[in-house]
């Protein structure tokens, strides 16, 4: 038994285009609060509004596809809108002071809600929800993953503070005396603190040595006034 052509869901129609648009509402919006409690930049609104314009782009092609000329192509729209969004999610990404790089997963985020908005626009339901449950997964269970990858990883960044620059010299010894070796330094002149010394350097520990012991040895360090792992 086929159901009427007013509740096909894969044709143009006032039936699918709510459910359409209302499934982006919902699963933008459930990539947007994951970003939302870990206070990003772009959270719930952002995201649900990318989600529900790239849905509607594919469902602007589709109408025209279907309803107009079959000379367009379907997906030209959809196209632009990732081209768009990338320069969107460039607004969330910032380079500190220090050479840290924040903002690249939620930029990721919103590329990926406006890609769940095109296929859920083209009435490509499985694999929007689909998608949409592993960005959910990779934002909220991933990073635990991460943190036990990082913690083996014998590469680390630093950025530390001292009360004057002939601390550097001293410093940099004790940590290479450490068994640490440090094969990269850039020296900032846009220290945190009034009257220090800035510097970014790049080091690999020894096997055994965890990342945190490190940076707790160097903070302990005379003249260091502070130190952030990057």
């Amino acid at each position: 038994m086929f159901l009427p052509e007013f509740f096909d869901l894969y044709s143009i129609n006032l039936y699918s285009t709510t459910l359409r648009l209302v499934m982006a509402v919902l699963l933008g919006g459930l990539i947007g609060i994951e970003r939302g409690v870990h206070n990003r930049p772009a959270g719930f609104r952002t995201h649900v509004l990318v989600c529900v314009g790239a849905c509607l782009a594919m469902l602007t092609n589709q109408f025209v596809f279907q309803g107009m000329t079959q000379l367009a192509d379907p997906t030209r729209l959809g196209a632009q809108v990732i081209t768009g969004v990338g320069f969107l999610g460039v607004g969330t990404i910032l380079v500190t002071g220090r050479h840290r790089i924040k903002g690249l997963t939620t930029a990721a985020g919103l590329w990926a809600s406006a890609c769940i908005g095109l296929a859920v626009g083209i009435g490509y339901y499985s694999g929007a929800i689909i998608a949409a449950i592993l960005i959910i997964i990779v934002l909220a269970i991933f990073p635990a993953i991460e943190n036990k990858v990082y913690n083996l990883s014998r590469n680390i960044e630093a950025y530390i503070e001292v009360d004057s620059i002939s601390t550097i010299k001293p410093l940099l010894a004790s940590i290479r005396n450490s068994g640490v070796d440090v094969y990269d330094v850039h020296y900032g002149s846009d220290s945190l603190i009034t009257g220090s010394a800035g510097l970014h350097i790049s080091m690999r520990i020894p096997k055994g040595m965890r990342p945190g012991e490190i940076i707790e040895n160097i903070g302990r360090h005379e003249g260091v006034s502070l130190i952030e792992e990057l």
